[in-house]
């Protein structure tokens, strides 16, 4: 079992190599610029990062289309950097984790070009075929209005193979046991190399039967989930899962297990496509069934929780009215949404750079239950372009200074254009900017994940949505270990004025202390508390006197 569930209190910060920072010039991030970084992120106060797939790949699909497991680009480096990088992270008590994308592989894939080329190729069978066409093959695409079938023709292989994903994609056929351990051994090999844990991306694909005759409900294997903690767990007992699950709240607990075997972090896709829908209708009422519905049952199990991510903004578990109304307010134009289900666009440009809602937004993020996950970039509040296909809109270079190509490279040209004529552009928008701005919101954030980190009852504590009248605040208290804290946030353009009880039982303190600022609460004779909160205002109080929140901060 695991000794150390470090996650549960972490702070978790999501990069690509590729656009985080180039050392030799040629346009393209690597290890090394990335090294030279990590200080960077130590004073951010981040506790763990998370790379997005820097193996061998085409990138025809930003290295979601993996060509070799056990190497790693040579655009980005070698292994010697790579172990050299998480050397690096270890010597500043930061954990590495690493994207493990094992549903599909490229069709380059040594494995693939064996399989198509030789029916008794021992690789056949680790892909999925089928000599006739499905007849469901125009359905189940993972990105519809670009991908137009699951089923592709090859002609090699004289027979159709399976991809939920791109045509270069072709699934893996995860039921066979040889794939199975071939994932293990891809786990193996990279804890071996100082990797505390994989994002293991499209969970239900991965574990779903598949096959020319499976039906609407295929089977899922929940056994494989199980499997793979174990090994995990043998070979490192602080190692984890974080799952890319995007399900509903009626299955989560398949995914966690109901004894805690299965996975230890999935994203709490639920609570953000609500959270979503608060911010454009300042409405919280979805946020907070969200909320009660994904409550894990068992004390290990814990929700990664984001804003962006370096996929569009998925709004599909909305309802139609629901999914419009964000559509009408972050992302009205066609150009701005994508696969018909939601917006490509980062977080800063869709709130309109308004740093009241971004506080706000961020402010949420934080205090909601689980462990918060941030988006490169989104620190300095970083724009996208539009101009981009696809999501790479959202994936440009990060924006270090005001120099040539905004301090990324000093190549002429870089993987994709940094952004330069916007208001987002890095002449203005750039880390090294905000570091000397003492109100900057790079500035701002520090301190709020300086602040989440003194509070832990948020990740381990047990969680109750305090009773305020007025839909559009969320009132959040937890407990954990005889102490408290309580979280109020306006979702509305116009001020409120709430008035609440602090916890469930009459006789506790009476003041809530304010960690934020000096604008403490007392409650009142009949031990209500009476707060007014500006426009998509906020608050974070630990409840008693001064006194104990200054003892538990020192804890």
């Amino acid at each position: 079992m695991i000794t150390d569930l470090w996650y549960k209190n972490a702070i978790l910060y999501c990069l690509s190599v590729e656009s985080f920072m180039d050392s030799d010039g040629d346009g393209v991030g690597d290890f090394r610029g990335l090294m030279r970084r990590l200080d960077y992120l130590h004073g951010l106060g981040v506790t763990a990062i998370w790379l997005m797939p820097f193996q061998t790949s085409p990138g025809r699909d930003d290295g979601y289309d993996v060509s070799d497991y056990y190497s790693v680009d040579p655009r980005y480096g070698t292994l010697g950097d790579f172990v050299e990088f998480t050397q690096g992270a270890k010597q500043r008590g930061m954990r590495v984790l690493i994207d493990l994308v094992v549903n599909h592989t490229s069709n380059e894939h040594p494995w693939f070009k064996a399989a198509r080329s030789d029916p008794k190729s021992p690789y056949r069978d680790w892909y999925v075929w089928s000599k006739a066409k499905p007849a469901n093959a125009d359905q189940g695409m993972v990105f519809p209005g670009v991908q137009t079938t699951t089923w592709t023709w090859d002609d090699v292989a004289e027979a159709y193979y399976f991809h939920r994903f791109y045509e270069f994609q072709p699934d893996l056929n995860t039921a066979n046991p040889r794939v199975q351990a071939e994932i293990l051994k891809i786990m193996g090999f990279w804890i071996q190399l100082g990797v505390s844990g994989f994002r293991m991306d499209a969970v239900p694909f991965v574990i779903s039967e598949k096959g020319a005759k499976v039906g609407k409900k295929p089977v899922e294997h929940f056994d494989m989930l199980r499997s793979f903690r174990e090994f995990l767990q043998w070979r490192k007992g602080d190692s984890i899962i974080l799952a890319e699950a995007n399900i509903l709240p009626k299955d989560d607990m398949k995914y966690f297990g109901a004894d805690g075997d299965r996975m230890q972090m999935m994203f709490n896709f639920q609570v953000n496509q609500n959270l979503f829908y608060a911010l454009a209708s300042s409405d919280t009422g979805p946020l907070r069934t969200a909320l009660k519905q994904t409550r894990p049952d068992y004390d290990t199990a814990q929700w990664g929780l984001f804003l962006r991510n370096h996929d569009e903004l998925d709004l599909g578990r909305l309802t139609a009215g629901q999914r419009q109304t964000v559509f009408d307010a972050f992302g009205p134009d066609k150009s701005m949404q994508l696969y018909d289900r939601g917006i490509r666009r980062r977080l800063a440009p869709m709130l309109k750079g308004d740093r009241r809602m971004l506080e706000l937004a961020y402010s949420v993020m934080f205090t909601l239950p689980g462990t918060p996950v941030i988006r490169y970039g989104d620190e300095i509040a970083m724009g996208d372009d539009l101009a981009l296909p696809e999501r790479n809109c959202a994936r440009t270079p990060m924006q270090w200074s005001d120099e040539p190509q905004a301090g990324f490279s000093t190549a002429k040209k870089t993987f994709l254009p940094v952004i330069s004529d916007s208001g987002y552009d890095y002449a203005h928008v750039n880390v090294a900017e905000q570091r000397r701005d003492p109100n900057s919101f790079l500035n701002w954030l520090e301190r709020i994940i300086r602040m989440r980190q003194e509070v832990p009852e948020i990740g381990w504590g047990e969680f109750r949505i305090i009773d305020i009248r007025d839909a559009a605040v969320l009132g959040l208290r937890y407990d954990w270990r005889n102490n408290a804290v309580l979280f109020l946030h306006n979702f509305h353009a116009e001020g409120s004025a709430v008035s609440f009880r602090s916890g469930p039982r009459r006789g506790e303190p009476g003041k809530l202390v304010n960690l934020l600022s000096d604008d403490h609460s007392e409650a009142d004779g009949d031990g209500r508390h009476h707060v007014t909160l500006e426009p998509y205002g906020y608050r974070w109080y630990r409840v008693g006197g001064l006194d104990d929140a200054v003892r538990r901060t020192e804890m």
